[in-house]
């Protein structure tokens, strides 16, 4: 049975599923393209990763970056 995705963006703060060594489990996107950057929001250690292995391991979206400008 397949996950259903969860929908994220530049500068959320997310949870994965596996904490960092240092027992934090809040990570920050800081890129997005094919490889997805991610910084920890307890020691400040960054970790690039591919897409599709993010897309397994994030849990849930814990708080939403910067809101987007409509330009109308």
């Amino acid at each position: 049975m397949a996950r259903p995705r969860v929908a994220f963006d530049l500068n959320d703060v997310v949870e994965m599923k596996k904490p960092h060594p240092c027992g934090t489990n809040r990570w920050k996107i800081i890129r997005m393209g094919a490889d997805i950057r991610i910084k920890c929001q307890g020691c400040g250690h960054s970790v690039m990763m591919p897409r599709s292995e993010f897309n397994r391991k994030i849990k849930k979206v814990v708080a939403n970056g910067q809101p987007k400008d409509d330009e109308s």
